[in-house]
């Protein structure tokens, strides 16, 4: 491969003898263009240098800012490729890995590139002053473990965070920088993105004046729907639908306010609305399997009232729950323990399940002891009538015979009936007794049994961003506890940075990824500074229970404000100008205003969301891409309507001087080159393009003299540069030799 790069200490000798050469070439002219202005000390020929002017907008964010990324395996194909890239001029590169698990030729992982590739990958960063970034698997979509058939699962999310670890692994090597992975973690109904905060459950679907600024379809502010899991498998259990009505029991209350008594017998005041048995008793606690609020009873149909209830009505049932939940247990309820009305509206369907169980429970119940009485019965009669069939003499036992007409009626009367003894009889009786019996028994205990299950899956049916707090910002909090590990140097280091993916997922909104950040480094604080964890180091068999504190094998001993610290270096956002842009289709125009009103609203929502979470210090990584806001097609800047110069105006603007990458697709496909997006971005950004004097004083050299020519070969190229030379003096095209 020696014969590809220049290694690090020819690459130094090669500057040096050139920036010898070119010293004190440099001409100002007052038109504020640049002409006899050589390479300096640069790589390559059109890094730009201002010389104390102030640039145009964008010259500071130039050549040697801006880089491209290089997906492997389809931009490049080995370390030859990502050295093409900078031999082209990118000033930085993002590294990207599209393969997942298992990688192949077309779809590479990051363990597809051992130590020779990364040594070299190392040198040509050293040797170019070159910075390296990562792009985690492109399968990746989050952290919560979702498979094809849109199931979640801890060991998916598990193996997920091992596809993350090693993209992690890989940047270490490369020295430090971020690791980009997408944060996809669940479909929500897009006009209802509700995340909790101090200030109570805010909808992100809505402006300050409530007006909807997102919908996936017409009729989604009527018919959204809301995906349920089972928190004990992480399995998909049901979608519930807004304008689905769910018949629930009418709960009987209290119709006034007196003084009464609770289900103990222990006096208290009754409010009226309070939820009472059927003995007027205060029920303490409503929401209790058993002893909770029972259905009223029509005395005069003789049925149990129930009524179809809306999604408002379970609206106002989840509130109802989360303020008693607060009396009850004199706090708010955490996130766990609130409860949510997707959740109310699935526990309803299942409370009628659960009451029917009951009941037949009950009946068969009531039916055993009954049967069990008849037993007792049976059993008395039998010795009574074995006793007297001992004493009567042989002649006389007729006398005691009976019919047995089971047979008879079973026909109809054309079988004639049995004539048995009364012990005979009373056998057959005992023995259908018994059989009821058993019948009885099984029958109330599987009813009761599926009550019982019934009532612990409705104690389990949560919203998945429940399930994403619980066990998913863990998965991030511990690859970035690996991402601290890994870790070389304090002031480069590896940094987990989630990007907010599409609009129609969990984390696509600004928002939201904010949310997961925030709470992904709540969790690694934890688990720096706890020495005991839940899911911590393995115990001894049986040790172990759900609610079982065990040792943390990630406890450093380190105080709280220094663990946030690195909670904060180390989990980070990747904002996308195209991935933002891509709400733009979703956006619900306001019709009293113009249609570039309505473009300059959304312009506006687009750089104050993104700007959100450069003013909280969490941008770790920029990808600049363009659309048209339908599909991530991945246009190079300035190519579609995307407000790519605010966004990156409003990161700079407070601080943000990390990885700024373009992620150049249908330039590949639809240009010469994937690094004609990267030339279109630098013209895009107002970098200037410095000539070598050809043009005459005082005339600015332009893109187009370099865009299509020397790379692109449309036409020949008027100056040739750094490696493509035939030798380390710069070069006019004419004066190289055919050869």
């Amino acid at each position: 491969m020696g014969d590809v790069y220049l290694t690090a200490q020819q690459n130094i000798n090669y500057k040096y003898r050139l920036s010898n050469k070119l010293i004190g070439a440099k001409m100002k002219f007052n038109s504020g263009y640049y002409s006899h202005h050589p390479v300096v000390d640069y790589f390559n020929a059109m890094d730009p240098q201002s010389y104390g002017e102030k640039p145009p907008y964008g010259a500071d964010l130039g050549i040697k800012d801006i880089g491209m990324s290089v997906p492997m395996g389809i931009s490049a194909a080995n370390v030859a490729g990502i050295y093409s890239k900078i031999r082209m001029g990118a000033g930085n590169i993002e590294i990207q890995f599209p393969g997942y698990r298992m990688g192949n030729r077309n779809a590479q992982t990051p363990e597809m590139l051992g130590e020779d590739q990364r040594q070299a990958i190392r040198e040509l960063s050293m040797a170019n002053e070159v910075k390296f970034t990562t792009h985690a698997s492109f399968q990746l979509m989050g952290m919560m473990g979702r498979d094809e058939r849109g199931n979640f699962s801890l060991n998916n999310a598990t193996q997920d965070m091992f596809e993350l670890k090693r993209a992690i692994d890989f940047q270490a090597d490369m020295g430090g920088g971020s690791v980009v992975i997408h944060s996809g973690e669940f479909e929500r109904p897009m006009t209802d993105m509700y995340l909790d905060d101090e200030t109570g459950r805010l909808n992100l679907a809505r402006d300050s004046s409530g007006r909807l600024l997102f919908k996936q379809a017409h009729t989604q502010e009527v018919d959204a729907h809301f995906e349920l899991l089972d928190d004990r498998t992480s399995a998909k259990i049901e979608t519930t639908q807004k304008n689905r009505y769910v018949a629930s029991p009418v709960w009987l209350r209290a119709k006034d306010s007196r003084q009464g008594v609770n289900q103990n017998g222990d006096p208290v005041p009754i409010s009226k609305g309070d939820y009472v048995d059927y003995e007027g008793r205060k029920i303490m606690d409503p929401y209790h399997p058993i002893k909770g609020r029972v259905p009223e009873f029509d005395e005069k149909d003789r049925i149990f009232k129930v009524r179809l209830k809306s999604f408002e009505d379970f609206k106002r049932e989840a509130e109802e729950y989360n303020i008693w939940f607060e009396k009850e247990h004199r706090r708010k309820p955490n996130y766990y323990e609130k409860m949510y009305p997707e959740e109310a509206y699935v526990k309803a369907t299942l409370d009628a399940q659960e009451g029917i169980a009951r009941g037949w429970s009950l009946e068969f119940s009531s039916n055993s002891q009954t049967l069990i009485k008849a037993l007792s019965e049976l059993q008395k009669a039998k010795k009574y009538y074995s006793d007297l069939e001992k004493s009567v003499p042989a002649e006389d036992q007729w006398k005691l015979m009976r019919e047995d007409r089971e047979l008879q009626n079973l026909t109809q009367g054309f079988a004639s009936p049995e004539i048995k003894t009364p012990t005979d009889l009373l056998k057959k009786v005992e023995f259908d007794v018994e059989r009821r019996l058993e019948y009885a028994r099984s029958t109330a205990a599987s009813q009761e049994q599926q009550a019982n299950d019934t009532a612990e899956t409705k104690k389990h049916i949560i919203t998945p961003i429940k399930r994403l707090e619980k066990h998913g910002v863990r998965m991030y909090a511990e690859a970035a506890i690996h991402a601290l590990q890994k870790t070389r140097d304090p002031n480069n280091p590896v940094v987990v940075a989630i990007e907010h993916i599409f609009p129609e997922r969990f984390g696509g909104h600004p928002e939201e990824l904010k949310w997961i950040i925030k709470k992904s480094r709540e969790k690694m604080v934890d688990m720096l500074t706890k020495p005991e964890i839940p899911y911590g180091a393995s115990l001894a068999p049986g040790e172990v229970k759900e609610d079982t504190l065990q040792p943390n094998p990630y406890y450093m001993g380190i105080s709280k404000e220094e663990a946030q610290k690195l909670a904060e270096r180390h989990i980070k956002a990747t904002i996308d100008t195209g991935h933002i842009n891509l709400w733009r289709k979703y956006w619900q125009d306001d019709p009293r205003i113009t249609r570039e009103q309505n473009d300059a609203a959304f312009n506006k929502w687009a750089v104050q969301t993104i700007e959100s979470l450069a003013k909280d210090k969490m941008v770790g990584n920029v990808h600049l891409a363009d659309n048209y806001g339908y599909h991530d097609d991945h246009l190079a800047p300035g190519q579609g309507n995307s407000p790519i110069k605010e966004i990156i105006s409003r990161v700079k603007h407070y601080g943000y001087d990390k990885a700024i990458t373009v992620e150049p697709g249908a330039d590949a496909s639809t240009d010469l080159s994937d690094f004609h997006g990267l030339m279109k971005t630098w013209k895009f950004f107002g970098s200037p393009v410095y000539g070598m004097g050809f043009r005459g004083s005082g005339v600015p050299q332009t893109w187009s003299d370099v865009q299509y020519s020397f790379f692109g070969q449309n036409k020949p190229p008027y100056y040739i540069f750094g490696g493509y030379a035939p030798s380390n003096d710069w070069t006019l095209w004419s004066g190289v030799g055919l050869e």
